[in-house]
């Protein structure tokens, strides 16, 4: 029982408690700036404007860079906190570059393909020809490499590879310049090179199998000390990117696709067929490609020479508690 003299100290309390509870509820959202290659993702706009970010107490700030050179040295100059772009950009950095990095979520698998000029019929002939990448010895130029390789040419003796910047620049270069016989390009770039002409010769899936491509990675040190932000980031684009695969969403994703990536209703309608309902597009739950990573550091082992031709275990590069632990805040498990 309180009694009446107690009332002030009781009184004294409460408001104390208000006043704690009020400052909580005030608590600016914790701030995350995140590097990216080609736009704003359709994930962060779909958690950006359904309150997720906020949700989970955070708000993120996109920088989009103009290729992934200058992405990788914004990462390690610490002017940006993660990247999401292809994950063989992280194993780049920690092998080439010599930064601690770590992949803590995936995101997109690689639907890729050799893209060429309409006057090109096969694979041999682009011999002699320019081919132009985003930058020549990671990711999606590696693809390519290979994929030449399998057709008979070398890179430096059989063909020529020039940097060009990202996968919307380099068709636009391939408008412009007809010397630039052919590039890797992903949907849904490629989906409106073919419909403009452009010819595929041959995909990622098809000719190399499985690919983890876009993810998420920070420099370690970085995630270590504000784990909490990077798992509530993880969360958001975990129920973001659930929400995109749901098909009920169809009609309302192909409308999103055509407003935020300002495309044609028809090639939006075909993207969404392709990248959000086949495998190699978007993963379910962003979930990370085991397999495919350890196709990415065998494609870097085999084209690059990396490692002496043999890549180590993917645990050098992935940490997966992040994840783990977003997942389990989205499905609520303690």
């Amino acid at each position: 029982m309180i009694r009446f003299a107690d009332l002030p100290l009781c009184i004294a309390l409460c408001g104390l408690a208000a006043c704690a509870n009020a400052h909580a509820q005030a608590t600016p959202p914790q701030k995350i700036h995140v590097l990216t290659l080609l736009g704003r993702p359709v994930q962060f706009v779909v958690a950006d404007k359904q309150g997720l970010f906020a949700k989970y107490g955070i708000e993120v700030v996109n920088d989009n860079k103009k290729n992934s050179e200058e992405l990788r040295a914004d990462l390690a100059a610490g002017n940006g906190d993660l990247a999401y772009l292809a994950v063989d950009n992280a194993v780049a950095m920690v092998e080439l570059a010599h930064q601690d990095v770590v992949i803590v979520m995936g995101g997109e698998g690689s639907q890729n393909e050799l893209i060429a000029q309409p006057e090109i019929k096969s694979i041999a002939d682009l011999r002699g020809k320019t081919l132009i990448v985003d930058a020549p010895n990671t990711a999606y130029a590696l693809q390519m490499k290979k994929i030449l390789l399998l057709g008979g040419l070398t890179a430096g003796k059989d063909y020529e590879i020039k940097p060009f910047g990202a996968t919307p620049q380099r068709l636009a270069a391939m408008r412009e310049h007809k010397e630039f016989a052919g590039s890797m390009l992903g949907p849904p770039v490629s989906l409106v090179a073919r419909h403009e002409g452009f010819v595929g010769l041959g995909s990622v899936p098809q000719l190399i199998g499985p690919y983890q491509a876009a993810g998420f990675f920070s420099q370690r040190a970085w995630a270590s000390a504000h784990r909490e932000q990077v798992i509530a980031l993880l969360s958001a684009i975990i129920e973001a990117q659930r929400w995109l695969l749901n098909p009920a969403n169809k009609a309302q994703v192909i409308a999103l696709l055509t407003t935020e990536l300002h495309l044609s209703p028809d090639i939006a309608a075909e993207y969404y067929g392709q990248s959000l309902t086949r495998p190699g597009g978007f993963a379910k739950d962003a979930q990370f490609d085991l397999r495919g990573f350890e196709n990415v550091l065998k494609l870097r082992a085999e084209v690059e020479g990396s490692w002496d031709g043999h890549p180590p275990a993917p645990e050098k590069y992935y940490d997966p508690s992040y994840y783990d632990a977003a997942l389990a805040k989205v499905n609520h498990k303690p």
